[in-house]
């Protein structure tokens, strides 16, 4: 099928998909986990090709060992996919909310009604996991959805893919091309082109990715082009706490866009607690690099850019004087994506929250808590560092969008304007 035809098919998708209830939404839902859990060990097939071919690709420096850890699928990760799609159907249905009502007169009543975006196209790199993330809540929030993964997540995106697109076509209530999958780098400049159909483009992936999407495309686009996150260790900071944090927010998954690429450390206490974060990162192999005043206290590599996102264990250290300078600091060089004070001084911990602009901001809270699934959205299909429409990780509520409703009893505007009747404007919701 040429691709053009295949976004005409998923965009008349769209018109039947928002009418569907929700039972018969979760009922696919379930049957897509059930099928992923039956065939895991097709699955897991699949992504060891993949992985052998990736393995050729960073030998050859194509790929980044950052990309490299994200493709691998192994038994927990497929535990939290499954997961993730049984939590969704726990989900309350976003489409047809009345998020307000208001009477305009007698017999006119306006609503505004949360509704589908429509047609997606979602542009992503490794990470096999994501195909079942966003199908499930394109499922749930009736938006059609076309999926491009990286040439090195080939089969494993085409295994699970498979199993979605089955058991969606044995139930009869949804229309074919609900959920699309296409292949080629020549598809993306396609579908770059098609704004006539497709409504939203979300790209998950690197810098040059997300960069190339946005320069290429009158289409809108949703999602982050870095992950560059911060913690801020404050002068009051419970330091051997902070110390789990800092491990946490760098080690624990040292690839991921949430993961902590440069710690600020108050200079009233540098002296006594970067010797600490030096020793324990030493004994988990993490490399570090600091600003000229951290280099007098520790030996180690000087940073040379602070805008900078390692996807690695390696980390930025620097010493700031301040709560201010720390969030002059963030909103300078960071991407506004998750940054988080250790601290407990209130007025330092509401100042750091209130001025650090970016999606998500914590206090004593590793940044890895940046995640549609641990914020309860079941899933995600990216993390937003937009200002309009959807904001920090996108679940549900950041794939709907809304229309105004009238119901009236043939009123018509001049009678307004002669001023034969008036408006009420009686707020109901």
């Amino acid at each position: 099928m040429e691709l053009i035809d295949l976004v005409k098919n998923a965009k008349e998708a769209t018109y039947i998909l928002q009418s569907l209830d929700t039972d018969i939404k979760n009922k696919a839902l379930l049957e897509i986990a059930n099928k992923i859990e039956e065939n895991k060990d097709k699955i897991f097939e699949a992504n060891k090709k993949d992985l052998e071919y990736a393995q050729k690709l960073l030998d050859e420096n194509k790929i980044s060992k950052s990309m490299f850890n994200r493709l691998k699928l192994d038994e927990n990760k497929l535990i939290d996919v499954v997961s993730g799609i049984r939590d969704v159907v726990k989900l309350e249905d976003p489409i047809n909310k009345v998020l307000l009502e208001t009477e305009l007169d007698d017999n006119l009543l306006l609503k505004k009604i949360s509704c589908p975006i429509g047609l997606i196209a979602v542009i992503f790199e490794a990470r096999p996991d994501v195909i079942s993330q966003i199908s499930s809540l394109c499922i749930k929030s009736s938006n059609a959805v076309i999926l491009k993964g990286g040439s090195e997540g080939e089969n494993t995106n085409k295994a699970i893919f498979n199993i979605i697109e089955e058991t969606l076509n044995s139930i009869k209530e949804f229309p074919k091309h609900s959920v699309n999958l296409v292949f080629t780098r020549e598809d993306i400049k396609e579908l770059l082109s098609m704004d006539k159909y497709i409504d939203l483009i979300i790209p998950r992936g690197g810098n040059s990715l997300v960069q190339y999407i946005k320069s290429n495309t009158n289409i809108p686009v949703l999602g982050h082009a870095d992950g560059i996150c911060h913690l801020y260790i404050d002068e009051s900071a419970n330091q051997e706490k902070a110390l789990k944090i800092c491990l946490d927010s760098k080690a624990q998954y040292p690839s991921a866009c949430n993961a902590v690429e440069t710690i600020l450390v108050n200079k009233n206490i540098a002296s006594e607690y970067l010797p600490k974060l030096y020793k324990l990162f030493k004994e988990n192999d993490i490399k570090m690099n600091g600003c000229e005043k951290v280099k007098k206290i520790l030996d180690i590599g000087e940073v040379k850019e602070w805008h900078f996102e390692y996807g690695d264990k390696e980390v930025s250290l620097k010493i700031v004087s301040d709560t201010e300078e720390a969030y002059n600091h963030i909103n300078k060089y960071g991407s506004h994506h998750t940054d988080s004070i250790i601290s407990e001084d209130k007025n330092n911990i509401e100042k750091f929250m209130t001025f650090v602009d970016s999606a998500n901001v914590y206090c004593n809270a590793s940044t890895r808590f940046s995640d549609g699934f641990r914020y309860g959205f079941g899933a995600e299909v990216g993390i937003s560092t937009n200002k309009t429409h959807a904001r920090g990780p996108v679940g549900l509520e950041g794939l709907t969008i809304y229309k105004y409703k009238i119901f009236g009893n043939y009123q018509i505007v001049n009678d307004y304007v002669t001023h034969k009747s008036s408006f009420k404007h009686k707020r109901i919701k």
